[in-house]
């Protein structure tokens, strides 16, 4: 990975990085912040997210209708995502027309409106969002396991939140979510693309260096307890499909065995796209496929690693053939995992595991707009010399250290084991 960017930090706190990437008349701009389902407490939950929708409704300086058709004007486009450790925004413009979308940035970290008919209409909006993915038989059981996973992190519940605090929370709650968090102090912005680097940062300074900087916001500190027995649960609803998930106790990115895990997940299931906007690769490979896929207990198997602050989950995901019970998918799983904790992995097949691995991240991570997510990203969970390593991390894993991390981290013992069970009416499986 090429390290030619610059980092500054601005007087009130703001961290910046720049990177000039000249192949393409193009400039993304991220402005990320700390903060995320993370940091909610009863009652408030889902308040992140009501937020990141919030600041799509306009400040004094740009009314709400007048921001879509400003950026979609100038051959733009933006989004924004929230997640449990942080919120981020971001456009990719033109070169030449990305001053908008750091005036936008400057203007909507300080100036955001929160206008109580906006906050009311955006209610019945998330509220609806909520309950369209109740239908979705993958939502409903992840929020099972996720609740009966962290009974104490606020990683507990779903970054939608729950229902019951979606109807109660005010616009005094949001706006003060706002104003905690939303301060440069908190705040990481990444720029990459086609620019002179002294030039943005002047312009940068010029627009957010006048932002006062705030407190330093709150943290929960609420540490899981270690799991010390498996759990299981069944979830029913409507559709035709079963699905299995097997969530393991998996460690922050932060982890010396993040790294060995990742090579275990690319030789298991097929590696886990750790960036939203990559695309992923085939798993037709992968040991968990052959045994479950082509055996016919499962007609689809996928694992899932995040990158996260905290210790999180790893998660199997089974969607069990229609001849089978979920108990011999479960059962093959299993046999799989005890394989790899049992008979030390080949060298050959450690090699492969990790180039699979390596190219779904060097695949997301090329275009200008990844290169400034990812910027941003690793700074939010690590630093960014976490994604300028990465590789080289992984190429260092061997064939004792997957053994090792597989008999640590995926035992019964910590894992909750959760099954999707079809009641045959709707169609609420498909989709």
């Amino acid at each position: 990975m090429k390290k030619d960017f610059k980092k500054t930090t601005l007087d009130n706190g703001l961290t910046v990085f720049l990177k000039e990437i000249h192949t393409a008349p193009l400039v993304s701009s991220w402005v990320w912040y700390r903060v995320g389902s993370k940091d909610e407490t009863t009652g408030k939950t889902g308040i992140s997210h009501w937020v990141e929708h919030m600041q799509f409704k306009g400040t004094p300086k740009f009314p709400a209708k007048v921001l879509d058709k400003s950026v979609s004007r100038d051959g733009g486009y933006w989004n924004a995502f929230t997640y449990m450790d942080w919120t981020t925004y971001f456009e990719t413009m033109p070169a030449d027309k990305i001053d908008l979308g750091l005036r936008l940035e400057a203007d909507r970290m300080k100036n955001s409106i929160f206008d109580a008919k906006e906050v009311a209409s955006e209610r019945t909006v998330i509220i609806s969002e909520r309950e369209g993915s109740e239908n979705e038989p993958m939502f409903r059981l992840g929020e099972a396991i996720q609740h009966a996973a962290f009974r104490i992190h606020p990683y507990h519940h779903e970054i939608i939140g729950d229902k019951a605090d979606l109807r109660t929370m005010t616009r005094d709650d949001l706006y003060g979510h706002y104003k905690t968090y939303y301060v440069p102090n908190n705040a990481v912005m990444a720029v990459a693309g086609d620019f002179d680097s002294k030039e943005m940062l002047a312009r940068i300074r010029q627009l957010f260096e006048r932002i006062p900087k705030g407190k330093t916001p709150p943290r929960l500190a609420r540490h899981e307890l270690p799991m010390d027995g498996e759990l299981q649960l069944n979830v029913e609803g409507p559709g035709e499909t079963t699905y299995v998930q097997a969530a393991y106790r998996f460690p922050a990115a932060t982890h010396p065995d993040f790294f060995a895990l990742s090579v275990l997940d690319s030789l298991l299931a097929g590696p886990s796209n750790l960036n939203m906007f990559g695309g992923g690769i085939s798993n037709r490979t992968s040991r968990l496929y052959r045994a479950l896929v082509e055996k016919e207990y499962a007609v689809g198997i996928s694992g899932g690693a995040t990158a996260t602050i905290d210790p999180f989950l790893y998660t199997f995901t089974i969607t069990v053939h229609p001849n089978r019970k979920p108990q011999e998918a479960l059962a093959a799983l299993d046999a799989e995992i005890e394989r790899v904790q049992n008979e030390r992995v080949s060298q050959a097949e450690i090699d492969r595991a990790i180039k699979q691995a390596r190219a779904i991240f060097a695949y997301g991570s090329e275009s200008i707009t990844n290169q400034a997510f990812w910027m941003g990203y690793s700074e939010m969970f690590a630093n960014y010399n976490w994604f300028l390593t990465y590789l080289d991390k992984l190429s260092a894993v061997m064939p004792a250290d997957v053994e090792r991390v597989a008999r640590e981290y995926y035992r019964p013992k910590s894992r909750v084991v959760g099954t999707y069970v079809p009641t045959g009416n709707g169609e609420a499986a498909h989709g």
